[in-house]
Formats: C-alpha cells, sequence, structure tokens
C-alpha cells in the first residue's frame, strides 16, 4: 500500500485496540492463539488496510456464545465509530444465524435459491416470520418464544426479535398490570 513503517505500526496497533487484540498477541505465533483470538487478529490485519466495505462470511462460526458477541461487538463497534467519519465503511455480514442477524445488523438481504426474496430493514424482513419459514429460515429463538407467549394469552407483539425488546415489552405489561392494581 506504499505507506511508511510509522503509519504502517500506528494502524497494526489501532486496529488491533479496536478488535481488543492484546499487544502480546502481535508477538506470538499464530499458532499459539485460540480460535477467537485468530478471527480477532486477522479481522485487525483486515481493519489495518481502512477498507471501505468490509464483507465477513461467517466471522463467528465455531466460537461459544461469548466469543461470538466478542468478535460481533467488535465489528458492531467498529462500524459505528466509522459512521461519524466522513468516509463511513460498509459491513456486509454474511450469516446463517438469525439471533446475530437481528442484533447486528441494520438492513437484511435474503436470498432464496439464488434470487433476492427480501431487501429491507431487519423489522420488516421479521414481520414476514411465515414466508421466512417457507424458504428455511426460522425466526430468531426469542420470537418463538414470544409467539408461544401470545398463544398462552401474553401478547408482547408480533415483533419481537430481540432479546431487549422482549424484556422492554415484559416489563411493560408489568407495569401496565401494576397501575391497574
Amino acid at each position: 500500500m506504499g505507506l511508511s513503517a510509522d503509519e504502517i505500526d500506528s494502524r497494526v496497533r489501532e486496529a488491533a485496540q479496536l478488535m481488543g487484540v492484546h499487544d502480546s498477541w502481535l508477538e506470538r505465533s499464530p499458532f499459539d492463539l485460540s480460535g477467537g483470538q485468530k478471527r480477532r487478529v486477522a479481522l485487525a490485519g483486515v481493519i489495518a488496510m481502512r477498507p471501505q466495505i468490509l464483507i465477513l462470511d461467517e466471522p463467528a462460526a465455531g466460537l461459544d456464545p461469548r466469543g461470538r458477541d466478542k468478535i460481533l461487538g467488535f465489528i458492531a463497534d467498529y462500524h459505528r465509530r466509522s459512521i461519524s467519519n466522513t468516509k463511513p465503511i460498509t459491513v456486509i455480514l454474511v450469516s446463517h444465524s438469525m439471533e446475530d442477524i437481528v442484533k447486528y445488523a441494520d438492513r437484511v438481504l435474503v436470498l432464496n435459491k439464488g434470487r433476492v426474496f427480501a431487501n429491507e430493514t431487519t423489522d420488516r424482513v421479521f414481520a414476514k416470520s411465515g414466508e421466512l419459514g417457507e424458504i428455511g429460515l426460522g425466526l430468531p429463538q426469542i420470537a418463538r418464544l414470544a409467539a408461544k407467549l401470545r398463544e398462552q394469552g401474553v401478547d408482547l407483539g408480533d415483533d419481537v426479535y430481540t432479546v431487549e425488546r422482549a424484556a422492554q415489552r415484559i416489563l411493560s405489561l408489568i407495569k401496565e398490570k401494576e397501575q391497574a392494581s
């Protein structure tokens, strides 16, 4: 890229910090790092190049839930920070995990047999729950739980796709019941 040694060092350290990479990891052999550490180091290496578009195919596959949340959280933070810049980056996240998509994506592109099925906001895509099921995509677990609760007479709404939204709705129901008492 024609960068000076100082610029390379600066970018590497900045990207490492963004991805939660400890300085000690930079001196170790990749074979001595865990799977999650290797991914964070690899992502930091890509981020150090400052791409305008970052395409990630299942970046958290095979990681435990904590590792998955860490790596996707770092990516989300990196994206949020870029938005305040004059040249924000675009992050394209390819995933089969609907929990990850609903938690981290603003827009969702769903492909079905090589054709665009939906390309809308997260809420609008997941509002098509029946159609998603027909093409083999499941809803996030919390959405399935909300549907079961609705069947039992506890209606959280038909737009509950995240744990945070479910918690807000449950708290609202509790407050309503307390005020009615």
